[in-house]
């Protein structure tokens, strides 16, 4: 792996990006793609992305509205489609099989970075005024950001040839595939001096040991497989392009993605791993 330094106030911050073999995944996925187009044919498609991640993480009350909604980022991402449907070798029509006629498949490279804070009803004015505990959370602030590599398998139940072939007209999808994440935390507070290293300024639930850690917090970062299912629509705006709409779900396996994991042997309610809602605006052109 290779580091990148950062000096803040004469301290070190080193954090690992990602794997060397990073480019070596790519490079196989690409040699896989031009393999299978030459043995069966099909055609390409490639997009952007771009939208709002509403990350559901340790910050904040689990299904409160003022934590889905301050606990939001953005996200962006290059997209790649197989489309059966089509060869472009022979500008012709493959087979017209169901799989050819209803499913594509998507490869993605994205990234997010969402801001964390807590919300919610442990933090409300009247327990600030109160508690001690409540203003060392709501002192709490954090980032994650995350980077995705990954595939996606979309089923659309009307006809890909139809859509095609019609300008104006919209294809709807839904999708499931698998993501290998790279997570980037950082945690931090303002409460007294700011210093995490002393137990004086974060609610214990947080100075536990947890998970292998030293405490429930960690601005290590690291890597993570992550499940995604999304459902959306396409909307044919010229022969060779489209606009996408994709609202999308990931969990993650992991519950470090956001920097903060309570000891779960003692905080019950710490039960869920990260997880994101991401709402996708896409531009898709087609490769003649």
């Amino acid at each position: 792996m290779f580091d990148v330094f950062i000096y803040l106030s004469d301290n070190a911050l080193k954090f690992s990006i990602m794997p060397k073999y990073f480019s070596l995944i790519i490079l196989f996925l690409l040699a896989s793609i031009n393999t299978v187009q030459a043995q069966f044919g099909f055609s390409h498609e490639v997009g952007v992305i771009a939208g709002p991640v509403a990350f559901q993480s340790d910050y904040g009350v689990r299904h409160d509205f003022k934590t889905n909604a301050g606990n939001t980022g953005i996200g962006v991402g290059l997209v790649h489609y197989l489309n059966f449907s089509y060869r472009a070798d022979c500008n012709c029509y493959t087979p017209e099989t169901y799989f050819n006629d209803h499913f594509k498949l998507r490869s993605e490279i994205s990234y997010s970075k969402t801001k964390l804070n807590h919300f919610g009803e442990w933090v409300t004015p009247e327990k600030l005024a109160k508690s001690e505990e409540s203003r060392k959370l709501k002192a709490m602030e954090g980032s994650t950001a995350v980077t995705d590599i990954g595939m996606q398998l979309e089923f659309f139940p009307l006809s890909i040839r139809d859509f095609a072939a019609t300008d104006g007209s919209f294809a709807p999808f839904i999708s499931l595939g698998g993501h290998f994440s790279f997570y980037n935390p950082d945690v931090s507070t303002s409460y007294g001096n700011g210093k995490l290293i002393e137990d004086n300024v974060f609610s214990p639930k947080y100075w536990v040991p947890s998970d292998g850690e030293a405490h429930g917090f960690t601005n290590n970062g690291g890597s993570v497989w992550s499940v995604v299912a999304s459902v959306g629509t396409r909307y044919k705006l010229t022969p060779l392009s489209d606009l996408m709409l994709d609202l999308r779900g990931q969990y993650y396996f992991s519950n470090w993605v956001d920097g903060l994991n309570p000891n779960p042997a003692v905080y019950k309610e710490n039960k869920a791993n990260d997880w994101n809602i991401w709402l996708n605006f896409g531009y898709i052109y087609y490769l003649d």
